[in-house]
């Protein structure tokens, strides 16, 4: 995925109220739109390198987005809105493995009446659900982790991708990891152990967890690198 505009590059001050972030654009400071709700654990240190995109939409009261924080020397891709059509992008292009040459790849389709898929692909007579999750933290230099804070709405998207497998569906989870240098993933048991029990539950069952690293420029993201899962 590439960027429709060059992104310009500041200082991050702080986030507040979910959606706002300060930074500082040489001797400027502008509010930019933060499009990621969650935590962004330990991502908000004052003064470090962030990359803004532009707009110019006269119906958009914020001129900015955040697109990517600098944390100890890795670019980290904070757009939530980005990661699925990262993924799309790779699965239209063959980047991840073990999902190639699919015959048709539909985003956003309900599964029952609560729950979507972020992707249903079709593969000769197979049918396959694909969830996607963005992952930001990192607490040592090479492993990425997932949640960065409890997630009820993860929780009930396992139990959801088991009952599809339970109606003949093949399914996967892609953590997508926006994250430099990572070499490893693992879920993040200390944040939630409620989750790390129901992936444990799923990936009994059934379900396949995928870890892909992206290769992250102030022009693109794209994925790049399939990472070991590490199971504590």
């Amino acid at each position: 995925m590439e960027f429709t505009k060059s992104l310009i590059k500041g200082k991050l001050i702080k986030r507040y109220k979910r959606f706002f972030t300060d930074v500082k654009i040489g001797k400027k400071i502008v509010t930019a739109h933060c499009p990621n709700t969650g935590s962004m654990k330990g991502l908000l240190d004052e003064g470090n390198q962030v990359y803004l995109l532009p707009n110019n939409d006269p119906k958009r009261k914020l001129k900015y987005g955040l697109e990517i924080i600098k944390s100890r020397k890795n670019l980290v891709g904070v757009n939530t809105h980005m990661a699925n059509r990262i993924v799309e992008h790779g699965l239209n292009n063959n980047l991840i493995n073990e999902l190639k040459n699919n015959d048709s790849v539909k985003p956003e389709v309900f599964f029952n009446k609560e729950t979507r898929f972020d992707f249903l692909l079709k593969k000769k007579k197979q049918k396959i659900f694909v969830e996607v999750k963005n992952v930001t933290l990192f607490r040592n230099k090479d492993t990425a982790e997932f949640p960065d804070a409890p997630t009820a709405r993860g929780i009930k998207h396992l139990f959801t991708l088991i009952d599809a497998i339970k109606k003949s569906y093949k399914t996967y989870l892609i953590f997508l990891v926006q994250i430099q240098n990572m070499k490893y993933f693992k879920i993040a048991r200390d944040i939630d152990e409620e989750y790390y029990k129901t992936y444990l539950i799923a990936k009994k069952a059934g379900v396949n967890f995928l870890a892909y690293r992206c290769d992250i420029s102030s022009k693109k993201i794209f994925i790049n690198k399939k990472l070991k899962i590490i199971d504590d």
